[in-house]
């Protein structure tokens, strides 16, 4: 098969034939149609994750057909349409059997502990606990942009922060994921501050159901926060990732808030520095997002197939495995309003 493959970190990525893979048992090779450039690939290629062996092939999120089913798969055949979560939990521990699988500790993610979707064929584990199946009227690349970015940012504003009507969400980032939280906040009824250094990208927030947006151009970010709310949000969301864009959130927000960290934060001389002197005064509540089990999917699903939830509209941009390759290690420095999406067939 054809895939992007990474030698080293920070190396060049290079598209090359190599093996195909085969299905061990409880797993399926997937027929990859559409995957996702997202901001935690580059973390990956960047060396911000030591789980990474190289050479490597990143990719995480994903929709295809199923090719080969492993031993013991019971609900799955070839030729079946599926979608699934980055985190492919084991489905046998405490936190799976409770439906916590986004968190379970013998979770395995495609692209991270071994290689991913940025090829024409990805092996997905615990197959009967990870793959959701996916409707014939849903797209194979609208399914894919739901697998790392909008499922995380569903679950950071439906079951995490747990937004009601009426309530300011701040999102500091209008990439894929920030645009996702967007979304998804103006559908649960909240009124919705997109903060980002591009004017394009808050241009797609306000078209998404942004009431406000504020350029990041240097100034006080919390204060202006403040006065388009009266005192502060009462929800924030970090969808970039950096001392900066997470300090902005949590200061934003007004006294008793929700902090949401969606934006994986790479360390800064061994930890990276939070306002915690803040969170402590205000008694804000600060809240870890990590993906969506496949047991929670049903109800974003039902959102989109009502038309409440878009996730379509997210996406800018579909290029082959070739650019993507040179893509991915520009990705941090992208000012692209929106979902780069991957389509291995080019």
């Amino acid at each position: 098969m054809r895939a992007v493959v990474l030698d080293a970190v920070r190396a060049q990525p290079e598209v090359r034939k190599v093996a195909d893979p085969v299905a061990p048992p409880g797993a399926v090779v997937v027929r990859v149609m559409a995957t996702g450039l997202c901001r935690s690939d580059w973390h990956g290629w960047a060396g911000h994750d030591d789980e990474i062996v190289f050479p490597h092939v990143p990719g995480h999120e994903l929709a295809g057909v199923v090719a080969e089913v492993g031993a013991g798969v019971t609900r799955w055949a070839a030729g079946d349409r599926v979608t699934v979560p980055f985190v492919c939990a084991c489905g046998r521990c405490e936190w799976c059997r409770s439906g916590q699988g986004q968190v379970c500790p013998d979770q395995q993610q495609p692209g991270f502990t071994h290689w991913g979707s940025f090829a024409e064929l990805v092996v997905l584990h615990a197959a009967d606990t990870n793959l959701v199946a996916l409707p014939e009227r849903v797209d194979f690349a609208t399914a894919a942009a739901l697998g790392c970015r909008f499922a995380t940012a569903f679950r950071a504003l439906a079951g995490r922060a747990r937004v009601v009507e009426g309530e300011w969400v701040t999102v500091v980032g209008a990439g894929g994921v920030g645009l996702s939280a967007v979304m998804i906040a103006r559908a649960l009824g909240g009124r919705v501050i997109a903060v980002d250094r591009n004017p394009e990208a808050l241009a797609v927030a306000s078209a998404l159901g942004a009431e406000r947006v504020v350029l990041a151009d240097g100034s006080d970010i919390p204060a202006a926060v403040a006065g388009l709310t009266g005192g502060g949000s009462h929800v924030a969301v970090d969808a970039v990732g950096s001392e900066q864009t997470c300090s902005d959130a949590i200061l934003s927000l007004r006294r008793r808030g929700r902090h949401v960290q969606i934006g994986l934060l790479p360390p800064v001389g061994g930890h990276p520095r939070v306002p915690m002197a803040r969170v402590i005064g205000w008694e804000l509540d600060v809240l870890g997002s990590h993906g969506m089990a496949a047991a929670d999917y049903p109800a974003m699903m039902a959102l989109i197939a009502d038309g409440s939830l878009q996730p379509q509209r997210l996406i800018e941009r579909t290029v082959g495995l070739d650019e993507a390759a040179a893509l991915l290690p520009t990705f941090d420095r992208a000012t692209v309003a929106g979902m780069t999406m991957i389509d291995p067939t080019r």
